[in-house]
């Protein structure tokens, strides 16, 4: 970060300082005001109540001992100044006390915002059997906290089945979709036997809501099954990126759909049977479930983060490495700008040991 912006807390005394030095060697025709309401002003944006009453007093004590240097203190010009520079502190004191009511009230609305992430978005747990689990959530919007990608890891009879979408659309109906389509996964994950049947639930689900709503969200989105054996992944992808399956030794690779379909909410636009995807899951394998928020990440060349590369050559202890190494990587890559909400999944099979898998 730059020593400027480091420092923005000296700004206000800098101008003050500043303007006594330019105006004491410079002609009497010359006058620093604009510095000396500055100072207050800026005080007012970056420090306390305290500090911008400080600035205030010493900006008209500063502007003062300068008329009273020049003999402007005795005429209606230097008494004009210095009232304009009296006003402008006033007022200074009272823009800090907006900002500090509207600062409150953002941070009510992020405390908000995160209890309502916690119950729609809940943390799973960090183990299953013999695979363990970790998440990640980054929103573009720091005041929002909560976004339209979501996640979900269910513990179930058919294996540990897990979810990862993205919500297409804006404003609160997002949120509201997020909620449905979490609330009808955690139910058809129990009842289905197949990642077919729930996506077609999710699917009837978002279309209800969207018809009594009024909504024209659609949602991308990954259905994952692991078995309980543990040897293999089960995957239908409804439009969205395809997850990575890293392995050891670092060799991740992109599991592409054999039948891409369509995102949910538009199946009828193009009515076909959902294919599911089932590939080998070796032991110390990471199975990488993301939103788009992570490949379209861009570079100030307009580069896009890929993931596999970050990847490449690399192993991991554990899924919460995998992801941390995965996100100061898209850091460096985007200069720490986020752009678009991010949600990221992954999941490490143990090594085997003769113990059963999931559920």
């Amino acid at each position: 970060m730059p020593w400027f912006l480091r420092n923005l807390r000296l700004v206000p005394l800098l101008l003050l300082v500043g303007g006594i030095l330019i105006d004491f060697y410079t002609p009497a025709r010359f006058s620093l005001e604009a510095f000396y309401v500055a100072a207050p002003m800026t005080a007012a944006a970056l420090l306390s109540l305290r500090a911008t009453i400080l600035a205030g007093v010493g900006a008209c004590a500063a502007d003062a001992a300068m008329l009273g240097h020049f003999g402007y203190m005795g005429n209606s010009s230097g008494y004009s100044e210095l009232a304009a520079v009296a006003t402008v502190s006033a007022f200074a004191v009272v823009v800090n006390r907006l900002m500090r009511y509207r600062d409150v009230r953002l941070q009510s609305a992020r405390e908000i915002a995160l209890a309502v992430q916690r119950a729609v978005l809940r943390t799973p747990p960090a183990a299953v059997g013999p695979l363990r689990i970790a998440v990640r959530y980054r929103s573009a919007v720091r005041e929002a906290q909560i976004g339209g990608d979501l996640y979900g890891v269910q513990d179930t009879p058919h294996g540990l089945r897990c979810l990862v979408g993205d919500v297409r659309g804006k404003g609160m109906e997002t949120v509201k979709a997020v909620d449905v389509v979490l609330g009808v996964f955690r139910e058809a994950a129990e009842d289905e036997p197949t990642l077919a049947g729930i996506a077609a639930r999710l699917e009837r689900g978002l279309l209800r809501e969207a018809a009594g709503a009024g909504a024209e969200e659609f949602v991308t989105a990954v259905v994952a099954e692991i078995p309980p054996s543990g040897n293999e992944v089960r995957l239908v992808n409804c439009g969205h990126p395809p997850p990575l399956l890293h392995e050891p030794p670092g060799r991740p690779r992109g599991l592409e759909p054999s039948e891409p379909a369509l995102p949910l909410c538009l199946g009828a636009l193009a009515p076909c049977e959902v294919v599911t995807d089932t590939v080998p899951f070796p032991p110390s394998a990471t199975l990488l479930l993301h939103t788009d928020g992570l490949t379209e990440a861009r570079d100030r060349a307009g580069t896009f983060f890929d993931p596999a590369a970050a990847l490449a050559g690399r192993d991991f202890p554990g899924p919460d490495e995998l992801l941390d190494t995965l996100l100061a990587a898209v850091g460096r890559h985007t200069g720490g700008r986020i752009t678009d909400d991010m949600a990221l999944l992954a999941i490490t099979r143990g090594a085997d040991r003769g113990g059963a898998g999931p559920g």
